[in-house]
């Protein structure tokens, strides 16, 4: 009878601390992209060059106001040609030297992103691209609904700002400021 009464505590416990676990896990605050689409564009004198990718990856914090996000260079599709697709990879970019573009900060306001509405907030972080990062400010529209969040922001990156040189040759065809759009929907992170 005590080993069958110690067999039920100690079930009883794990069964207790199972359900502890399940609760911890279903109030989480850590929401993962789950959709996403990255679109960047160069609008020079003499050529419009546009790319993107739906290769996003990152991770929210709505408690902390905190957010971690990258995104694979190589992942960008689009272009005027293959050849341009090459040339963005390996002389412009260093695809194989610098794989990733991160962008990693904290939400300025305090908007409560549990709460269904429709918010504007600023995301401030540091922005990781070709190896070189630098501060950055980028105003976000998120829309929060049963639990799930969309995001829409757009942004400019200078190529000077990262270390990115344009020959003379192609100058008029490879705009200095790169125009950046993205939209992302996050979901509770579940493990």
């Amino acid at each position: 009878m005590n080993n069958i009464s110690y067999v039920i505590k100690v079930g009883l416990c794990l069964l207790a601390l199972q359900i502890s676990v399940i609760t911890c896990l279903a109030q989480t605050n850590l929401y993962k992209v789950q959709k996403s689409e990255v679109v960047f564009s160069s609008n020079a004198p003499k050529e419009l060059i546009k790319a993107s990718t739906d290769n996003l990856e990152g991770i929210l914090d709505i408690q902390k106001k905190t957010f971690a996000f990258k995104v694979a260079i190589i992942s960008f599709m689009g272009f005027n040609s293959p050849l341009q697709r090459e040339h963005f990879n390996e002389n412009y970019m260093e695809s194989e030297k610098f794989p990733f573009a991160y962008f990693t900060g904290k939400i300025i306001e305090d908007h409560d992103l549990g709460k269904n509405g429709t918010y504007t907030i600023r995301a401030k972080g540091k922005l990781t691209i070709h190896g070189i990062a630098q501060e950055k400010i980028i105003s976000v529209r998120v829309e929060v609904k049963s639990k799930k969040i969309d995001t829409h922001s757009e942004f400019s990156v200078l190529l000077n700002d990262y270390g990115i040189k344009i020959p003379r040759i192609v100058n008029d065809k490879l705009a200095s400021e790169i125009k950046v759009s993205v939209t992302a929907s996050f979901i509770a992170f579940k493990n």
